[in-house]
């Protein structure tokens, strides 16, 4: 736990908190975009009346997923300084969109990039559900040669007794397909990915058997994929068929592989195409589901044998864990880094700049206190996080919480008995009194919520990459997570 001296004039600052979080006013010296909300918020706090902040990804949005418009692109335009969070956080195409918008001599700058330089620190993404299949996504290792570049994968051949669909489920459950085998392949059965970059997605079978799907990326070579199917006997070499691995891109080697994680160890291990085999058991077997989103699968209630995307929505990240603000110490390197980036563009206001720095880190500081006061309440045997989504590593690092698991929604499907009841045991095995649901997930909660209740536990509200109509700024929404947290643990709310 983090202990830090507070004085009360440091408390009545934070009591203070966000109410100097208006917009730039219209004699504003900057003009600032940013790609979060949360950015913007902390931007804000520093730039005062001498900038003027609007945000790509809207309040209520996903920087996952959020697909920017012409009038995201115009506001970048416009821009005299860009801020994104960096460490893949945005998805793609928003990075992509601001590379080829803002202007050439408009600093574009990720925050996160530079956390350590300015006092923050980063951390690995760890991601272990604890699937009973192979969990399967893509990656592309090296430079591809500037910022904003991505890597065009593409299918081009499949051989199996049916059909193979790679698709992605985002946060409200619709689809977008990335590969279809049902009509041969074209430029339609390819995707982009950024570099040191790694995606989830479905892959749906549509018939038992021994597939082979051959995959090629721009400059990152191609190979063979081979996939026993519902009980098909494997083909020799090593056999995947449990833990977190990707078909992999390497930039620099032009070449394709298969790279699984050790879930005790961490150790990585690369496998030749052609020497490793991915298992699909029969256990994965799902039906396509009676949506009419879902039809492109086949028939509602026809078999398909699915190894899952896991986690709900678009979700493109690297190796380190972008969330870094849920520790307040790191908003703290955030805000000295956008002071440095703000007196750059505009010295004029370096007075300014300061002085709304040094009064916001005071509120950062006490904020900071309040949190580990908060969550130091907290039972010890409860101080777990079953969360919907792998955002709150930092903030469990930070103050003596243990991230234990996603319990994550079925997104396209109502789930079988069986998998209502292994939620059900996974709640059990914690043994926490609640878990923990970000706003914009609500909307496909319903099976968390009826397991929750059957099991006796709560489902509360925590604050992970986005804001909402009740949640405005920083503070309050790290107010609101410690509150909640401490509430619903059993500690004292405080």
């Amino acid at each position: 736990m983090r202990g830090r001296a507070v004085t009360a004039a440091l408390v009545g600052v934070l009591l203070a908190g966000c109410a100097a979080s208006q917009q730039g006013s219209d004699t504003a010296e900057l003009s600032v975009s940013t790609t979060t909300a949360i950015i913007a918020d902390l931007v804000r706090q520093v730039g005062g009346d001498r900038v003027d902040v609007t945000s790509i990804v809207p309040v209520h949005g996903d920087p996952h997923s959020y697909e920017p418009s012409p009038g995201d692109a115009a506001k970048v335009a416009r821009a005299d300084l860009v801020f994104s969070n960096g460490l893949l956080l945005e998805e793609p195409g928003i990075t992509k969109m601001v590379h080829s918008n803002a202007r050439t001599d408009a600093p574009k700058v990720e925050i996160s990039e530079e956390l350590e330089a300015y006092g923050g620190t980063v951390i690995e993404l760890e991601e272990d559900l604890g699937l009973d299949v192979l969990w399967l996504g893509w990656a592309v290792e090296g430079d591809l040669g500037g910022a904003g570049a991505q890597m065009r994968i593409s299918a081009t051949d499949l051989e199996g007794p049916g059909d193979l669909h790679v698709y992605l489920t985002d946060t409200l459950g619709n689809p977008q397909s990335y590969i279809d085998s049902t009509d041969g392949f074209d430029e339609d059965d390819s995707f982009e990915l950024p570099a040191e970059a790694h995606t989830h997605v479905n892959w749906a079978f549509t018939k038992p058997g021994t597939y082979r799907l051959t995959v090629e990326g721009s400059g990152g070579g191609s190979g063979t994929l081979t996939f026993s199917v519902g009980g098909a006997a494997p083909e020799g070499g090593s056999v995947l068929d449990g833990g977190h691995a990707d078909v992999a891109f390497d930039a620099g080697q032009h070449k394709v592989s298969v790279r699984s994680d050790d879930p005790g160890t961490g150790k990585r291990t690369y496998h030749a195409t052609d020497d490793v085999t991915l298992n699909v058991p029969d256990r994965a077997k799902e039906q396509v589901p009676e949506e009419g989103a879902y039809r492109f699968l086949g028939a509602p209630g026809a078999g398909l044998w699915v190894l899952p995307q896991a986690v709900i929505g678009k979700h493109v990240h690297g190796d380190l864990d972008p969330h870094a603000w849920e520790d307040v110490a790191n908003a703290e390197a955030y805000v000295r880094r956008i002071e440095a980036e703000l007196v750059k563009a505009d010295p004029a206001g370096r007075t300014a700049y300061e002085k709304n720095a040094a009064a916001y880190l005071k509120t950062l500081g006490a904020l900071d206190q309040e949190v580990a006061d908060t969550l130091a309440t907290i039972p010890e045997e409860n101080r777990k996080l079953i969360t919907t989504h792998d955002a709150f590593g930092y903030l469990a690092k930070a103050y003596g919480m243990e991230v234990a698991g996603f319990v994550v929604p079925v997104p396209n499907q109502e789930p079988s008995a069986a998998e209502v009841e292994e939620l059900g045991d996974t709640i059990r095995e914690k043994g926490v009194p609640a878990v923990f649901l970000e706003p914009n997930l609500a909307a496909r909660a319903d099976v968390l919520r009826r397991v929750a209740e059957d099991e006796g536990v709560r489902v509360c509200t925590i604050y992970g990459d986005s804001f909402d109509d009740k949640v405005h700024d920083y503070v309050a929404m790290m107010r609101h997570n410690a509150t909640e947290l401490a509430k619903c643990l059993e500690g004292e709310a405080r």
